[in-house]
């Protein structure tokens, strides 16, 4: 083991997130030049962008819940999440390369159109994130004690992330969205399979979750035994029948997912119309799900874990949190996928590559303020008021953002400025909610629960590729794109408020 991992360096803070880092610009290009490339290259049309975006999603729901069951109980290639890191490095930075080239590889396989081709590189490439998202967070708890060490761990990991993030969106701008394709190819390979091999993982994961009537802000020399170092307690030498199984059931999947359930039924039947070609006369379907979601929704809000036993007070905690970030991904989402179609109108003297690099501009000040956020503000601030209320009010904050931009004149800079406030909110959601949710769980499953937690992602993602997708197409006004997005902060905001700090 590394010195500066015995000792929980910020040194090894850095190269703990890399992995992390890795994926995170794979999706800093996907988000920039995904939209940009299939609209003024291939053509397609706003809801076939939608339905591309949806692959992705669908990926992540497989992916990370499977991943996470899995690397929880294996072990080869001397580690846990290595493996899986290792393997979803190579995959997403091959589908990086591959994504210029749809054309190409149609033409090659004798696919029948762009879109199939489209959808398929775009399911590769997010599978692939997926497939190394989850043990990239989950090698973090894995390998600092609870409390403040892991909060450092989730927010240096947005930190380096997110500085890497604004570095592809400053290619974008600077050069064009191709030269930002090609460079993150090589850097998300290099951080993927380089980092792992210095990082040693443990051999026995600590079963139980955080105590919630306990407060869990100890610091690393808390966790010191006589003289061992931080992490001796948490890296174990056991023989390989000595390693923990957790244990896992469908059932357990189903009913820790409650409050989610209308968003995985709504995106169930949006898919299966969309892939049969139905008619959209279904709205009363839709509102239906509509409110189901929001009655699954508060009864989880609303529900209190004071006087329960401990792990009936983690289940409410933990579904409390997949409620309230459901919301803020719902709003994050329709940004990211429909920005575009904004600007486009908005701004229509702009050109396809003005129009891109305007876009990319955006995203960068949202990294830029992400990215020098957590570590630096977010981090010391929850030590004073704790991670749960930071979090609402960054929520908060992002929602107001998101109705300056619907507001304000429609110009590059004043777009740019108002980026800059809804980027508090980025910085939150990228690094708070792992460490909040990491403290409600038990240790053992973190690659299970983490799976489930990124549901919480994925589900809202699939929705605004797909219902809100359909909205923005047919809207005159596409200012209705951050009206959604407003309103969806605004929930999140109220909805964090309800999640009790341990």
């Amino acid at each position: 083991m590394l010195d500066i991992q015995k000792r929980l360096t910020k040194s090894f803070y850095m190269l703990v997130s890399l992995p992390a880092t890795a994926m995170g610009f794979a999706l800093s290009v996907q988000i920039s030049a995904l939209s940009w490339i299939l609209t003024t290259r291939y053509g397609l049309d706003i809801h076939d962008v939608g339905l591309v975006w949806a692959a992705g999603p669908i990926a992540g729901i497989l992916g990370q819940v499977i991943i996470g069951i899995v690397s929880d109980n294996v072990w080869f290639w001397n580690g846990r999440r290595r493996p899986f890191i290792l393997i979803g490095g190579v995959l997403a930075t091959l589908m990086l390369l591959a994504l210029p080239n749809i054309d190409v590889i149609s033409s090659a396989t004798g696919a029948g159109g762009i879109l199939g081709v489209a959808i398929a590189v775009a399911l590769t490439l997010d599978l692939a994130i997926n497939i190394s998202f989850n043990p990239t967070r989950s090698i973090i708890a894995d390998v600092t004690p609870d409390g403040t060490p892991r909060t450092k761990g989730y927010t240096w990991m947005q930190t380096i992330s997110g500085t890497f993030g604004v570095l592809a969106y400053a290619v974008g701008a600077i050069w064009d969205n191709y030269t930002l394709i090609y460079s993150g190819a090589g850097l998300v390979f290099l951080f993927s399979v380089v980092p792992v091999f210095f990082i040693k993982e443990p051999r026995v994961l600590k079963e139980g979750g955080a105590d919630p009537g306990r407060a869990s802000d100890a610091t690393p020399s808390d966790a010191l035994i006589g003289d061992a170092t931080p992490n001796d307690a948490l890296i174990g030498d056991a023989t390989p029948g000595e390693d923990a199984k957790p244990g896992f059931s469908f059932s357990e999947l189903v009913r820790t997912t409650r409050p989610l359930w209308g968003f995985f039924i709504y995106s169930v039947f949006a898919m299966g119309e969309r892939l049969m070609g139905a008619s959209r006369e279904t709205y009363w379907i839709e509102g239906a799900l509509g409110v189901l979601t929001v009655v699954l929704i508060a009864e989880s809000l609303l529900k209190s874990p004071v006087g329960k036993p401990r792990l009936e007070a983690s289940d409410i905690g933990f579904k409390k949190v997949l409620a309230a970030n459901a919301f803020t991904w719902l709003g994050v989402q329709t940004m990211f996928v429909y920005m575009f179609a904004y600007v486009q109108q908005a701004m229509p003297e702009l050109g396809d590559i003005d129009m891109g690099r305007v876009v990319s501009i955006s995203f960068l000040v949202l990294n830029a303020v992400g990215a020098l956020l957590p570590a630096f503000v977010l981090e010391p601030i929850t030590e004073r008021i704790g991670r749960v209320k930071t979090h609402a009010a960054c929520m908060a904050i992002m929602a107001v953002g998101y109705g300056g931009i619907l507001l304000a004149p429609a110009t590059p800079l004043l777009l740019y400025i108002l980026m800059g406030v809804v980027g508090v909110g980025w910085a939150a959601t990228v690094s708070l909610p792992f460490a909040i949710m990491s403290h409600k769980v038990d240790q053992s499953k973190m690659g299970l629960y983490m799976g489930l937690f990124n549901l919480s992602i994925v589900l809202p993602q699939l929705v605004a590729s797909l219902g809100i997708g359909e909205l923005v197409s047919v809207a005159p006004d596409k200012s209705i794109i951050f009206i959604i997005s407003g309103a969806s902060l605004a929930i999140s905001a109220f909805s964090w408020m309800l999640v009790q700090e341990e």
